[in-house]
């Protein structure tokens, strides 16, 4: 019988992913959808099938996070079998102006879709996209049983949610499971994130569209992994027999300054000609070091990441140049193809 998923946030960078992974095992995927006034669906938009085919495997649905009664129709309606949760107003930075939304959304939504599947009884997996960034000012490094320390509203939203998980598991025995993904990239990360930024910027530069890359804080330090790698993780925690919470990153360490010039490096670029510093970008209060103990997910879900740091930083590189018309390096195209010759995914 063919298994139906649920993915909040499908239209993101994750989303996109892992509906081609699921899509790739043979789900029948579902996925919650903001409506706007202009489509926001360009990473889906090569995997969406339309509905009217009998032979459709992927449909979308509009709703919102902070309406309980649209979460909790489509989920009687649906009846997945999984629930991936991955949709927040995740961007760190804007949480400070939206601290109010950002509770309601990344906090209060995850209670939604937790109580609609808990009334509807009908024995859901639940995945909860939780994040590195409720370590926030913890001593590295962090692994399961490191305490939270937030520092901004985003984070916070991510310690209530994570504990809303723990408690619909443990006090209704409902399969619910946390995600503590550290920080992953890929070429379809959002423009507003520090690394697609680089090189997005990079690209921009060469192709004559702008001169000036405006930064933030260069030295806070991140575990950063590649995004295909980490939905399947996401699934594999699905796939255990006792649903648990999971720290999933590559273990190790690099500044966004690293980021910085490796990225300038490999095209050539430099940097002191290029790079200037914005104070509009340092959050009020910023989480210096953040690097992971995945001792556990290696060994309970046998995994192990292919694509470290500076493959990850030529393979995103590359893909933006291509983006606006310029040749790639090449490089990034390489480690693709030798790490992942099988490849479930759309090329960027």
């Amino acid at each position: 019988m063919t298994k139906k998923a649920f993915i909040t946030g499908i239209t993101g960078q994750d989303g996109s992913y892992l509906a081609e992974l699921l899509l790739a095992k043979g789900y029948e995927v579902h996925g919650l959808v903001r409506r706007s006034s202009t489509f926001n669906t360009s990473r889906i938009d090569h995997i969406y099938i339309d509905p009217h085919d009998p032979h459709a495997q992927m449909f979308l649905h509009y709703g919102d996070l902070a309406d309980s009664e649209q979460i909790a129709n489509v989920m009687y309606n649906i009846k997945p079998d999984e629930v991936y949760h991955l949709g927040a107003q995740s961007h760190v930075r804007v949480s400070f102006e939206t601290p109010e939304y950002t509770g309601n959304v990344t906090a209060l939504g995850t209670t939604r879709l937790l109580e609609a599947l808990r009334r509807s009884n009908h024995g859901t997996r639940f995945y909860q996209a939780s994040s590195s960034e409720m370590f926030g000012g913890s001593t590295p490094p962090q692994d399961e049983e490191t305490p939270f320390h937030p520092r901004s509203p985003y984070a916070c939203g991510k310690v209530y949610a994570y504990w809303m998980v723990r408690n619909y598991r443990e006090g209704y025995g409902m399969y619910a499971a946390n995600g503590i993904l550290f920080n992953h990239e890929s070429p379809r990360r959002g423009e507003t994130f520090v690394t697609r930024k680089i090189t997005r910027g990079i690209a921009r530069i060469l192709a004559k569209k702008e001169k000036y890359l405006y930064l933030g804080n260069l030295d806070a330090r991140r575990d950063w992994g590649f995004s295909p790698e980490y939905v399947e993780c996401m699934w594999k925690i699905l796939q255990q027999e006792k649903a648990d919470d999971y720290v999933i990153g590559i273990g190790e360490t690099h500044s966004v300054r690293e980021f910085l010039v490796a990225a300038f490096s490999y095209v050539g670029l430099d940097i002191d000609e290029h790079v200037r510093i914005d104070p509009k970008y340092f959050r009020p209060t910023e989480v210096e070091v953040l690097i992971s103990n995945p001792k556990k997910s290696e060994q309970n879900l046998d995994w192990k990441p292919k694509v470290r740091f500076e493959e990850l930083v030529k393979i995103m590189v590359d893909a933006d140049l291509r983006a606006f018309g310029l040749s790639p390096v090449g490089e990034g195209d390489e480690i693709l193809a030798k790490a992942f010759p099988d490849k479930w995914w759309k090329a960027d």
